[in-house]
């Protein structure tokens, strides 16, 4: 990639340019972005998952914005227009709204009044007038009539058409109008069909609204826009037409001149048709898109933060579970799970109303925990979730079987998804739905992945936001993630194994194959004999994928295969067997790792050798803890101002914090309700799943909404 592009995403990102073009030359040589950031510190400077990401995404912005380069100058170059200048300054932007600006007056166009004139002959009165060579338009004018153009006014209008468009084309002119209009307030009002749709009145706080474009939360702009979408609201940039055309006619003025009185009229025109019809609409558009832009980023960015806490929530672990997935009418779905996540066992209880079967419900969850070893059990947060949870108090239950609630967020989705349908082929979706359920305690992140981000209910307008983007950013964190706490070679379904670095669908379903063939994968290098797993896979994969009771232990680390020898030559020095190295953090904070530096391993990698060694695999996320909602609140009325009681934030946005407290509606903590000084970064101030304490502020029992405050503990 050329110094251009590398020298403006350094300065963008605040790193160095080296930094930049190692990551743009192993991207080109099909390094992933956990390979490069987990073990190839040395060549990034220490740049972590989300700076490599970020390079990666600006690399590929630039990459697409030289094949647009090319297309823009063979088109130039065809009309015979590509000049020296022109070339130079297409080749040097990095600036889209630049580059554009730069390549309007060549792009094909439909049909405009502006052509039309062009096709009556009458560019050269255009021309005179453009270029203030004429102080009398009106006898210029006469000396263009024809069959086209039968008098001297029709004539004007005409050149004046072809001004209009010329000024509307100007990159300065443009560009000076964005400015003002970045500056100004973004309004809006209800349409007629808002008024008439009860459906809009969830918009009302915009029905009259308006707030300086540059300082509108994200939150609200992407909801102004979604209302607009729907045809609830009228929307514009409060700029001064009339101090918007006299900036463009004196900065037309500066560079052709002042012209005379009567040509100064035709210009006026002109410049004030080319702002109504032309750049006022197509302005507003652009800096719009560019705001919409910014609370695009700005909302992907929290959708990513939620995503990532919502999978590395803390696992239960390999226990036989009972999943509980409530309901009233219907009943309560349960599954039971042995260690590993296998459906061992399933059958509808109905303990809550109409049926009220208690006793029998109770028999048969006893019935379950005893023929099937329970040892925790998981309840679905949805409909009739507390009931149940009140209900299982009446279980004698084991005193070392814990009951959580679990968040039922796209198990619906993933009930009724091909991957389900394969999983469990014989089953229906609400048994399906259930062992998700199970599964999402004993281990959120391999459960999790196998259902599309956007269907898991941390987001924000997450369906308004650039989709493109979007996708980019879950996918990286899903990856994140995934690689953050490896992998087990022998037990990961296919939807796990696929997220790994350099491993992918096609290769996760073949890892598969060859384990279920083979009867598992004795070593990481069993990997190797895996058909398509090629060198570059094998070195991507290797350090992000766990073989426990390998010969070798360091298969059960983060230690990359091509450091084994490093490790070995440690274990030497000291005189003990790699084993006994493995987990001796005594043994490890005996070595110097500068003695081991080599070659590409340098004092970054050789360090992380040794953090591992001491604590080899050890998982990132924490222990799942125990939690009860308040035992006196049960309905909406049983709130009041000033209760103060435990809950669980389940959605974090740029407008506040949302959280369980065991009903079924959520309450808000908004922004200026999470700290002592107001106004706190909800992202920074608590987490998601996070047990927090908080005080009733208001419950508004017409429209079920509870607004609360953050207590500090």
């Amino acid at each position: 990639m050329i110094s251009l592009y590398i020298n403006y995403i350094a300065k963008l990102l605040g790193i160095k340019d080296w930094q930049v073009e190692n990551c743009i030359q192993m991207f080109e040589d099909g390094d992933t972005i956990p390979f490069i950031s987990r073990y190839r510190k040395e060549k990034t400077g220490g740049l972590d998952d989300a700076d490599v990401a970020e390079v990666k995404h600006w690399a590929d912005v630039f990459a697409e914005m030289d094949k647009r380069k090319k297309t823009m100058l063979e088109t130039i170059s065809a009309q015979g227009k590509l000049s020296d200048e022109l070339r130079a300054k297409i080749e040097n932007s990095t600036n889209a709204s630049e580059l554009e600006d730069l390549y309007l007056p060549y792009r094909p166009k439909r049909r405009t009044r502006a052509t039309v004139a062009k096709e009556a002959g009458l560019e050269p009165l255009a021309d005179l007038m453009y270029q203030v060579r004429t102080t009398d338009p009106l006898r210029e004018a006469s000396k263009f009539l024809s069959e086209k153009v039968g008098d001297e006014q029709t004539a004007l209008a005409g050149a004046r058409d072809i001004i209009a468009e010329r000024l509307s084309e100007t990159a300065v002119q443009r560009e000076s109008l964005r400015q003002i209009f970045r500056t100004r307030r973004i309004c809006s009002k209800a349409t007629k069909a808002a008024k008439e749709s009860q459906e809009a009145l969830k918009y009302r706080s915009y029905f009259d609204f308006s707030m300086p474009l540059n300082r509108i939360p994200s939150h609200n702009l992407l909801a102004m826009l979604r209302a607009e979408n729907e045809g609830f609201l009228s929307i514009w940039i409060d700029a001064d037409p009339e101090k918007c055309a006299n900036k463009m006619y004196y900065e037309f003025c500066q560079e052709h001149s002042y012209p005379s009185k009567s040509l100064s009229e035709q210009i006026r025109m002109a410049v004030e048709d080319a702002y109504k019809r032309l750049l006022e609409p197509s302005i507003t558009n652009e800096v719009i898109k560019e705001a919409k832009m910014k609370a695009d980023k700005e909302s992907i960015a929290v959708f990513g933060e939620n995503l990532k806490q919502l999978l590395l929530s803390a696992p239960v672990g390999q226990k036989r579970t009972l999943a509980i997935d409530p309901g009233f009418r219907n009943g309560c779905k349960t599954a039971c799970l042995d260690e590993h996540g296998q459906l061992i066992h399933h059958e509808i209880i109905f303990p809550h109303p109409p049926q009220n079967e208690k006793v029998k419900s109770i028999m048969a969850v006893s019935s379950m925990i005893e023929k099937y070893g329970i040892e925790a059990i998981a309840i679905g947060n949805g409909t009739a979730s507390r009931e149940t949870e009140e209900f299982l108090k009446k279980v004698q239950l084991p005193q070392s079987c814990k009951v959580w609630t679990v968040s039922e967020d796209g198990a619906s989705i993933y009930s009724a998804s091909e991957v389900a349908r394969k999983e469990f082929p014989n089953e229906d979706v609400t048994v399906r739905g259930a062992v998700s359920i199970g599964r999402r305690l004993m281990d959120p992140l391999a459960e999790l992945v196998k259902i599309d981000p956007k269907s898991l209910g941390v987001g924000q307008y997450q369906h308004d936001v650039d989709q493109n983007l979007l996708k980019e950013k879950l996918d990286n964190t899903v990856e994140q993630c995934v690689n953050s706490v490896g992998v087990n070679l022998n037990t990961a379904s296919p939807y796990l194994l696929s997220y790994v670095a350099g491993i992918g669908p096609a290769l996760a379903e073949k890892i598969v194959a060859y384990r279920n063939e083979a009867g598992g994968f004795s070593s990481r290098s069993d990997l190797k004999k895996v058909p398509r797993l090629g060198a570059k896979a094998f070195e991507q994969c290797a350090g992000f994928l766990r073989v426990k009771n390998s010969d070798n232990p360091l298969d059960n680390s983060a230690v990359h295969p091509e450091c084994y020898h490093i490790v070995a030559r440690m274990a030497a020095d000291l005189g003990v067997p790699t084993k006994e190295l493995v987990g001796n953090a005594s043994l490890c904070s005996k070595i110097a790792p500068e003695k081991y530096v080599e070659g590409d391993f340098g004092l970054p990698t050789v360090s992380d050798i040794l953090k591992e060694l001491a604590k080899p695999g050890l998982d990132p996320r924490e222990t799942a803890q125990e939690f009860e909602f308040a035992q006196d609140v049960h309905e909406l009325e049983d709130l009041y101002k000033g209760m103060e009681l435990p809950g669980i934030v389940t959605n974090i946005t740029n407008f506040g914090a949302f959280v369980d407290i065991g009903l079924h509606e959520n309450g808000l903590i908004h922004v200026s309700q999470m700290g002592q000084r107001g106004h706190a970064n909800p992202s920074k101030t608590v987490k998601l799943h996070q047990k927090v304490m908080v005080s009733v502020i208001d419950v508004d029992l017409n429209r079920r909404r509870i607004s609360l405050r953050l207590l500090k503990d």
